[in-house]
Formats: structure tokens, sequence, C-alpha cells
């Protein structure tokens, strides 16, 4: 199925009957604080689950949205509670899938308290981009990013004013370019470094070489 942009996939207070898998496009778990603010919490890309969780828990206590117009595939979860059953070994994939998830959202915590702004946002970009080459939606030095102002200040907890300063001070520091949805990277080697980006808490190793020079974590 698809949902269109800025339409929520799932929202908070659900219970879903289905495990929803993004196929192509990009989507954001996000919550709403009290004085009407959003934080998201984490970025979806082709090949991510949304809600493997559904299958324990009763009811969903984030939102999902759809960044852009996203295809979205989908399984009963009474289907996938049979196939953990008599699959060990798709049993084991699922769990690793949310173990990386909250792994993910570990280092987002750690950076939005330790780091600053300038830091932040280069390991998000540092991020991103990894992610997306391992799933052969970004080359080299360069990766489609379909995501507002307001989406990164959203996810690096800024405002979005403070976020133009920071891409700006980037783009002069000769680490980035931007033009529309595309995000070029012009020094990958310093942007981790600006970033003290360590790929290690997404747990690629088993994928080997070959996925950028950020995967040895030095």
């Amino acid at each position: 199925m698809t949902t269109p942009k800025a339409h929520d996939i799932i929202s908070e207070g659900t219970d879903p009957q289905h495990v929803h898998l993004i196929i192509d496009g990009w989507a954001a778990r996000y919550s709403i604080t009290a004085n009407g603010g959003r934080r998201i919490t984490a970025f979806l890309i082709p090949g991510d689950f949304c809600d493997i969780h559904v299958t324990t828990l009763a009811a969903m206590d984030h939102s999902i949205v759809a960044i852009t117009d996203c295809m979205v595939g989908y399984v009963d979860k009474t289907a996938i509670d049979s196939i953990t059953r008599s699959t060990p070994l798709l049993t084991r994939a699922f769990w690793r899938a949310t173990l990386v998830d909250e792994a993910i959202l570990r280092r987002w915590l750690v950076n939005s308290g330790r780091k600053d702004a300038y830091a932040s946002t280069a390991h998000l970009l540092c991020e991103l981009h990894l992610r997306l080459r391992i799933v052969g939606r970004a080359e080299e030095d360069r990766f489609d990013l379909p995501l507002t102002q307001q989406d990164l200040a959203d996810a690096v907890g800024l405002t979005s004013v403070h976020v133009n300063r920071v891409m700006k001070r980037l783009r002069e520091d000769g680490l980035i370019e931007r033009e529309q949805n595309t995000m070029r990277i012009l020094d990958l080697a310093r942007l981790c470094e600006v970033a003290e980006f360590n790929p290690n808490y997404l747990h690629l190793h088993h994928l080997g070489k070959g996925c950028g020079p950020a995967i040895s974590g030095n």
C-alpha cells in the first residue's frame, strides 16, 4: 500500500494488526509533547520495520509519519507470531533489527545530551549516509535527503533556525553541499571526524568491507 507524504502510517495509541515494512520512501518515528512540539526519534528507510514490537506490545506509544510518499508492505502479526515460532533464523533477524533500532536511539540520546549542535548534525548525516549505502540508496559521496530543516531540527533537538546555521557552517567548512534533496558529502573523513562518528553501534560488521570508509570505526 502507499501512504502519502505527511500522513501517519501508524498513530500513537492504536493497536496495529499488521507489522509494517518500508519498501520505498522515508518515514519517521515521532511523539508530540504537551506543548505541541514534535520530537523525531528515528528515521526509517527502505528495509526498515516500522513496528515489529506490536507482536508483543498492545498499543503504539508513538506515531510513524511518511516523510515522503511511502510504499509500505505489511504482514498480519499473527503470521509473524507463527513464523517466529517455526523459523529461528527469522526470529533472530527480527530481534536483531529491534536491538539495532534501540542502539541508534541510544546514540541519538548521547549526541543530544553531550554533543554540540555542529557535531550532532554531522553525526546524523554520517549515519544516514552509511545506512542508505548499505541498502543501495546512496553513492560514496552523495545521497537523497528528503528532509526539511524542521525534520532535522526535530531529530537533533534544535530549532529550525539553529539547524539552518549549522548546515551553513558545514557548507562553509567544505564538508557538504546540498541542492534541493541531494546531499553531497565533500569530505567524508573530515565529516566523520567532526561528528566523532564510529559506526559500531549500527552493528554492520557482518557485512564486511565495501560499506564505505566509516565501516571500520576508525
